[in-house]
């Protein structure tokens, strides 16, 4: 693979990656938005109760992570029996899992948001919310799972076109039930949640038929039933560490948030708009974050480690560029989008301060992100979470609270802490790459693939 196609292949990966994921934070973000007609008590409610919708989502990526590598592994070997093997056992197994925590999360909803601190009047908001979206998160699961797989297969367009349908009919669903258009009942925040149901339903529909036409990958009944522990262990040995390192954001991120709580409805709410608006920037990293860990895991399949190399090199620089370009942008025009979501002076006047501050953060999330999407498609997974927990809970969180909350910065000091953490694991990162520390992970993987490979073409002959 030559340097120009390797690029051109990454943007023709990335961009439909970057709508996609794009159109899934819309989701969010526009339930924000319709949301803060309602009031800022709801937007807060609304908030930290996605909080716990998302470490679960972070869960089933155990699985996700795993697939879409592993699965990128056997199609760069030019194994594709051996892929699909690995794509019908995750899905099945994502979905039990899927299964039982939908079932968890609807009977112990309001113990779960009582334990993020969330003030009573939020609380009112976030329980019959969490109870509607975490009751149906199987269906997430299996989605999370079939798009991996599509992705691998590089059919990254797909996903892009179900989320954007996903996306109209939540709008859609919004208007009509938040609002009470057309004759039909106001409901609230509990329309919100159904409309976000509906549109999931359908996009769950969506993606099972386009793995059908794509990959004609067809699941059977006995395949949910017999799953192969040595297959899920393998995708296991990429996802719990790779899924790892990202549920330890987020449950570090909701330690933080009962901080922000504690300051106040005003913070709370404040917190919950800046995030909101930088998961938008943050889009840019991860879409192309998710297109070099395809391309590279193709690259290790293929057992060309040094093309492997310098694309993680290009990615890197690219991203830098895209960020930072945009969070200046954000910067920038911040007083006017959040004007969208609030006319309140203390919300406005801090989230604008956040976003600012922000313009030091997001260069350093690149490093993160970027690369450590690189080491999980090389092998090379246990380092990254090893860093995770030793930034997060002895830098972001000690910090965080120090700042925060001892020594009275608000915010500031939870955004001080939260640009510290991303800074010192990008370094590492960084270093860990330029080392090629990855490179036995990577033979080791390439050396896997040739033998499972070998022993099913014996089997097939004999």
């Amino acid at each position: 693979m030559s340097a120009p196609t390797a690029k051109q292949n990454l943007l023709s990966i990335a961009w439909p990656i970057f709508v996609e994921q794009g159109l899934r934070i819309l989701i969010g973000t526009v339930d924000t938005f319709m949301v803060s007609y309602v009031s800022d008590s709801a937007v807060a409610g609304l908030n930290v109760a996605n909080q716990v919708v998302i470490l679960f989502l972070i869960a089933f990526n155990f699985i996700g992570i795993g697939t879409s590598v592993v699965v990128t592994h056997h199609l760069g070997g030019g194994d594709r029996a051996g892929a699909d093997k690995i794509a019908a056992a995750a899905i099945a197994a994502n979905t039990w899992i899927g299964v039982a925590v939908s079932v968890t999360v609807f009977l112990f909803a309001a113990p779960m948001l009582r334990l993020m601190q969330l003030p009573a009047d939020p609380l009112h908001y976030a329980v019959p919310f969490l109870s509607l979206m975490g009751g149906t998160l199987f269906m997430e699961s299996m989605n999370m799972s079939i798009s991996a797989v599509l992705r691998a297969h590089q059919h990254t367009r797909d996903a892009m076109f179900v989320s954007l349908g996903q996306n109209i009919l939540n709008v859609i669903g919004n208007c009509l039930l938040l609002f009470g258009l057309f004759g039909l009942p106001k409901m609230g925040v509990l329309g919100v949640a159904l409309s976000s149901v509906f549109s999931r339903c359908c996009a769950c529909i969506a993606l099972w038929i386009l793995l059908d036409r794509r990959t004609r990958l067809r699941l059977r009944a006995r395949d949910f039933v017999t799953i192969s522990g040595q297959r899920i262990a393998r995708v296991l040995h990429i996802g719990l560490p790779g899924a790892g390192e990202n549920m330890c954001y987020w449950i570090a991120l909701m330690v933080v948030t009962t901080f922000t709580a504690r300051m106040g409805g005003a913070a709370l709410a404040t917190q919950s708009y800046a995030l909101q608006i930088l998961r938008l920037v943050m889009l840019f990293t991860i879409s192309l974050g998710l297109g070099t860990e395809i391309l590279i895991g193709h690259l290790i399949g293929a057992g060309s480690f040094d093309d492997a190399y310098r694309e993680l090199l290009k990615s890197l620089r690219l991203g830098l560029g895209i960020a930072t370009g945009a969070i200046l942008l954000v910067a920038t025009a911040a007083a006017h989008i959040l004007g969208w979501f609030t006319t309140d002076a203390t919300i406005l006047a801090g989230g604008v301060f956040l976003l600012h501050l922000s313009v030091l953060l997001e260069p350093g999330r690149v490093f993160n992100v970027i690369i450590i999407y690189s080491l999980r498609a090389t092998g090379d997974v246990w380092f990254p979470i090893q860093m995770a927990v030793l930034s997060m809970w002895c830098v972001w969180v000690p910090l965080a609270w120090l700042l925060g909350l001892k020594l009275g910065l608000g915010l500031t000091g939870v955004w001080i802490a939260m640009i510290t953490d991303e800074w010192t694991r990008g370094v590492l990162m960084y270093r860990r790459w330029k080392l090629r520390r990855w490179l036995p992970y990577a033979e080791r993987s390439r050396a896997r693939i040739i033998a499972e490979s070998s022993a099913a073409t014996a089997a097939t002959a004999i």
